[in-house]
């Protein structure tokens, strides 16, 4: 594994990740619970796409599945330990828009990676 890959997926994928944690806590001070979700995901999709479309530079499909995987991993164990075990919601943490979420963080970077793959075979 190259050390362009490495960064993209644990580095931005915690970055990312972090991000949402944070606007979560503060998000919590100012809207009902069950708003954050909602609120955090067009920010989160926004943010998602800018790190695959600029800071992401390959063009192998296998590394947008890769980054997808770890992603979706990182968002899955650091959500349960820092959300579900610390916090200890008292309604739970697993909703619609917690699942959303999950099913983005796998499918947006396969998309792009998609995206970006067919993009230089049409280059070439």
């Amino acid at each position: 594994m190259n050390r362009q890959l490495f960064k993209g997926a644990l580095g931005w994928g915690f970055i990312l990740w972090f991000i949402g944690y944070v606007l979560g806590i503060i998000l919590f001070m100012v809207v009902p619970a069950d708003l954050i979700g909602w609120i955090i995901s067009p920010i989160g999709i926004l943010l998602t796409l800018w790190v695959l479309l600029k800071k992401i530079k390959s063009t192998v499909f296998q590394h947008y599945l890769y980054i997808a995987v770890v992603w979706t991993i990182i968002a899955i164990i650091f959500d349960y330990v820092f959300l579900v075990q610390m916090l200890k919601p008292e309604d739970g943490y697993y909703k619609q828009d917690v699942y959303l979420y999950y099913c983005l963080t796998l499918l947006l970077p396969i998309f792009v990676g998609y995206l970006k793959t067919k993009q230089k075979l049409h280059k070439q």
